[in-house]
Formats: C-alpha cells, structure tokens, sequence
C-alpha cells in the first residue's frame, strides 16, 4: 500500500543511464529525491524543472506522479542520429534523456550532432567531425555548458574595453604596494593584496581589492544575462570554459601588473591575535606592482631567498607573513578543516595537453596564505552587508544529520580513530579531527570518506554557518570574473555604497538567483569531476591487468569504491565481481557468509578494465 499526499513538490530532474529517473526537490530543509519510473521519464531532460503530485512508498522512499514540466533550462543536446521508418532520430546522451527525440534536419546514420531543442523535437545545429573530441563535446553538451559567446555578447565586450578605468571618486591606491599571486598559467586575475604595518595597538591592515566588472557590465544587460546564465566559469583539467568572454576576464578587467584598475577593495583591521577589528569597503582605483606565482612565494617561506621579482617588494612580505600567522591562530580557535578536497588524484598533461601522469593536489604554504587572505575578506564582507540589513548572497556549509554523524563515527573507528563525535559535528569537533588524520598514511582515503559524508555547501540568501571553515557568516566576494555569486555581491555593495537603502534581504529575486547559483555550481563540479576522472582512466588504460594496494573509501549499493595508495586513483570493486558471494551492503561494510570487507579496509586489487569516455575504472579484489 502506499500513501499518496495531496501536496505538489517542485524540483529537479535527474536522469540515470540505466533509464530511470529522479525528482530533486527540497523537503523540510533537507534535500529528498523521488523516484521517476521510464515511462513517466520519457518527456524530460535531465536539468527540466518540474512539478509532481509525491508519493510515499511502503519502505518509506518517495515516488512521483503526475508530472509536469515547469521550466526547461537546457538548450542543446548532443546525441549520435538514428531512423526509425525512414525519419531522422537523436538518440540523446543517456544521462540526459532516457528516449530518442525527433530530429529536424539531415544526417547520416550514427552521426555524433549537437542539436537545439524545439519543443518536443530537436533541430540540428552541428554535426560533428572525426576530428573532433566526442567524449569532450558529450561532456559539455551533458552538463549544459556554453563554450562560445555569441555576437552581441562578443560586441558588448569590445565596447567595454574601449572604457577606460577612471578614478573619479573611488579611493586611489596606486601609490600603494599592491601585488597578486597566482599560479604562472592563471590569466582572470581578480585579487590583488596589499597591506600597512602595525599601528601602535599592533594592528596590521590587509588590503583585499578585488576587481570590478560590475562598474563596466550593467545589470540586464546581454553580458550579465550570458554571465548569470552560466553561473560560473568551469574549469575541467585541460580547458576552461568561462563566464566572461576572454578579452574582459583576461583583458580589460583583469588586474595586470602596471595597469589601472577598478577595484572594489576591503581593508581588515587585524589584532595580535589574528580577530578582526574593523572593516571598510569602498570602490578604488589600483596598480599592481608586480604578479607574483606561488612557487616563488613557497621557495621565500621555506628558504627565506629573494627571487629578483620579490626584491621588488621585500618591505611587505614580512608583513604579509605576520597576517597569515595570525588568521591561522584565528581560524584553528574556531575549528574547521584545513582543506576537504586536499589529497585527491589530479592530472598532469604534457605541453601538447596529453595526460602524462597523476599527482596529488596538496595544498602549499603559499596557497594557504592566499586562501587565508580571502577567506577573511569574504567572512568581512558577509559581516557587514548583515549588519547592515542588507541583501546577500551567503554561502552555507550545515552540519550533518544525527545519521551522517553516526556513519563518520563508524568509519572513523574503522581507519583505527576515535573522534568521540556525538550527534552534531561542531567546527571545533571537525578541527580536532583533521588534526588527527593529518600526515598519516591513511589520510587520502580519510578525506576521500569525509568528502562523501559532508554536505555540499550551497547559496542562501539567509547567512549561517560555513561548518568547514568554522565561519558563523560567510560568502562569496573575491572571485567575480569567475563566479556570478560574487559579481552579484559587488553590485548590492556598491549599490548601498551609493545610498540605495530599500534592498529587501527578504526579495524572491535573491532566492531565485541562490537556487539557480546551485543548479549552475552543482554542473561545474560534476562536469570538472567527470573530465578529470576520463582523464585519469585514459592514463590507466595502460596500466590494464597491473596490481596495486588500495583501501575502501566508499560503500555502494552495487560495489565498493577503492582508492589506490600511490597514485589516489579511485575505482569500482562490483559486488558481483567479490569472490565467495552472494554479498550483501551496508552503510560501512559488505558481508558473504564467509568475510566482511570494512571501509577503511586496506586491500590488493588488480586493474581490469578502463574505459576513459565514461570516466570508470574496475578493480578485481585479489585474495591477501
């Protein structure tokens, strides 16, 4: 039997290959998924926005009836053509449609094609090449990406760069020593630091100045409505699709040493120990002294050498040193975790952009200086727009369910830990494990389990709290070439800078904008995840019938993820493949009758089958 509500549920449609679907929605301040058996699946694309009649199941899990469509986001769809009685068909991606759609327009059979939706059909747009990069094509078409701009974007943003940046009542800075640091291959700068010695309290101030598309690009116009539709620039391991055509984001609005630069910049008071006292934000008129890289500020933090760029600015450096010192103190009082996405396999590609390795991303000395910095700024910038009762676009990160908790406990104990957690996870309790797990072998696949126990952080247009950085308010405002959340940001502060006082935190426009910052950041990352796991399986694919030492970092229904010890590689163990079965799951282990594997559980395993178009790697376990 089952109970059917008399409610309608909005959300998400989610496509699996294996045909079905799910609907996404919000329940109770907690996010559910209702399940979409074929038949009713068969009108929609993975992304649609739909309305359903929930159904509770018997087992307590929810189905959906009843449904239809309320928005469409997706445009284009790629997919390989067919026909069926002489007509054309677009057999879709099958993690975007479950079904072929009819197609307007003339291809060969088993053509790979981007096509336009219209309605219930598809118009074709482009039929691809032998030389093109299918996997890479299907992949941005899947998850909604736009490579190009079109022409009037492109129009709008040469006229923007005929602008000139002007001081005309911004504060100006550019006698002031301001520097960026960044990686050698970044060309969207958007963050520049300065900083002035301690006062006679023993003050130091930091100078965040951050650049300033919202004085050049207006609101509703094409360039704000392309950059607000794709949310965010994406950056898959070896291309980058960005919000903002390159001649602004690289160009005009970049800020490049010895230019002139629009700033919107905010200068933090920081005492002995590492609190900060006072805020100011205002818009400024900077020049970049000299582009500094991360290398050469690592080799100076452990070495103490000048390199002849950072001669330039030897009078700040120590200063900027004493600045990071104490946000760190500051940041351990309160907890956190040093870095959840640290010690995870990433890609190495030779100069013709061929995969020629993997390494794990770590994050230097210098790369936490400058996320310190910028953590500070945004925590300030949240700070302040709340009190002052103005709008803002917060980032949130909650705290895991009771049950979640429970899991973390379990699979801690499983690696050898006793984190004593009880049913919350506080900042503090979360810090106290990471120092545990810090520098221990086991750590990769530690923070590989954490990472799929955490939420996702989202956007909110309510501040609370940021449970991985400890922060009780926090949001984004140091990257506004890259991410629209921040760009919004820019314009309410410069709109209250300006006087205007009747922004209503409470507005549906900020909601609106939050849910689709979601929908927009939740694609990046997929994308980015999936191209870099195409990637690492192209370079295993040579690595076929080799052995490796592993651990489980993952229990799912149908298998265990393992994570190699060397390269952090992770991959399936199919339950059906476990010798000795028929095994069964839980939430931490997977029994026969004869063993247990445990998560955490260190294993041998052999590599049997890669297949980089689909970003899946197998495993066989091999008896110890």
């Amino acid at each position: 039997m089952t109970l059917t509500t008399d409610s309608r549920i909005q959300g998400t449609i989610s496509v699996h290959s294996r045909g079905f679907g799910f609907i996404n929605f919000e329940l109770r301040g907690k996010e559910e998924s209702a399940f979409v058996p074929p038949p009713a699946l068969n009108p929609f694309l993975a992304g649609d926005i739909v309305e359903a009649t929930l159904v509770t199941e018997d087992d307590g899990r929810y189905s959906a009836e009843d449904i239809e469509l309320v928005e469409r986001k997706r445009a284009v769809v790629f997919g390989q053509v067919t026909y069926y009685k002489g007509k054309p068909w677009l057999n879709i991606d099958d993690d975007v449609s479950n079904t072929n759609w009819p197609l307007d327009g003339r291809a060969d059979k088993d053509d790979y094609v981007l096509g336009q939706l219209d309605g219930d059909r598809v118009k074709l747009a482009w039929v691809l090449d032998e030389d093109d990069d299918i996997p890479l094509e299907r992949l941005i078409a899947r998850y909604d990406l736009v490579e190009e701009f079109d022409d009037d974007c492109l129009a709008e943003a040469k006229k923007i760069s005929s602008k000139p940046h002007k001081l005309k009542g911004r504060r100006d800075l550019r006698d002031v020593t301001t520097i960026t640091i960044d990686a050698p291959v970044t060309t969207d700068l958007d963050d520049a630091i300065s900083v002035l010695p301690a006062d006679s309290e023993g003050a130091v101030r930091l100078l965040v100045s951050i650049a300033d598309p919202a004085e050049f690009i207006k609101e509703g116009s094409v360039l704000d409505e392309e950059a607000r539709a794709r949310g965010t620039s994406t950056y898959l391991s070896d291309k980058v699709i960005p919000m903002l055509p390159d001649s602004l984001s690289s160009g005009h609005l970049s800020l490049k040493p010895g230019e002139e630069r629009c700033c919107v910049t905010v200068e933090l008071r920081i005492d002995m120990e590492g609190e900060t006292r006072s805020v100011d934000i205002y818009e400024s008129l900077i020049k970049s002294k000299t582009r500094v890289t991360y290398r050469e500020i690592d080799n100076w933090l452990e070495t103490g050498k000048l390199s002849k760029n950072l001669a330039q600015i030897e009078e700040i450096l120590p200063w900027l040193r004493t600045i990071q010192a104490r946000l760190a103190v500051a940041r351990y009082r309160r907890g956190g975790v040093k870095s959840i996405g640290e010690e995870t396999a990433q890609v190495t590609l030779d100069e013709n952009g061929n995969v020629s390795g993997t390494k794990p991303s770590r994050t230097t000395r210098a790369n936490l200086m400058i996320e310190r910095f910028m953590v500070a700024a945004n925590e300030a910038v949240a700070r302040w727009l709340s009190e002052r009762g103005a709008p803002g676009i917060y980032r949130i990160h909650p705290e895991p369910d009771p049950e979640e908790v429970d899991v973390l406990t379990q699979a801690a104990q499983l690696f050898g830990f006793q984190p004593g957690f009880k049913s919350m996870l506080t900042p503090g309790a979360l810090a106290a494990f990471d120092r545990q797990i810090r520098g221990v072998p086991c750590e990769p696949a530690v923070r590989s389990v954490l990472r799929g126990i955490l939420k996702r952080a989202r956007y909110t247009p309510s501040p609370g709290l940021h449970l991985g950085l400890g922060a009780p308010k926090y949001l984004h405002f140091t990257s506004p070439l890259r991410r629209y959340s921040d760009f919004a940001v820019h314009r309410i502060i410069k709109a209250y800078l300006k006087g205007e006082r009747d922004m209503e935190p409470e507005d549906p426009q900020f909601e609106d904008l939050c849910g689709h910052l979601n929908y927009r950041a939740m694609l990046a990352a997929k994308a980015e995840s999936f191209r870099r796991r195409m990637l690492l399986a192209e370079f295993m694919a040579d690595q076929v019938g080799e052995e490796f030492e592993a651990r489980v970092t993952r229990v799912l229904p149908f298998g265990l993820v393992a994570q190699l010890d060397e390269s952090l590689v992770e991959g399936l163990l199919p339950l059906e493949s476990l010798p000795g079965g028929p095994w069964t799951t839980s939430t931490t282990s997977v029994q026969s009758k004869e063993r247990q594997i445990m998560l955490g559980e260190a294993l041998r395993v052999k590599l049997v089958s890669a297949e980089p178009e689909e970003g899946e790697l197998e495993y066989a376990l091999l008896e110890s």
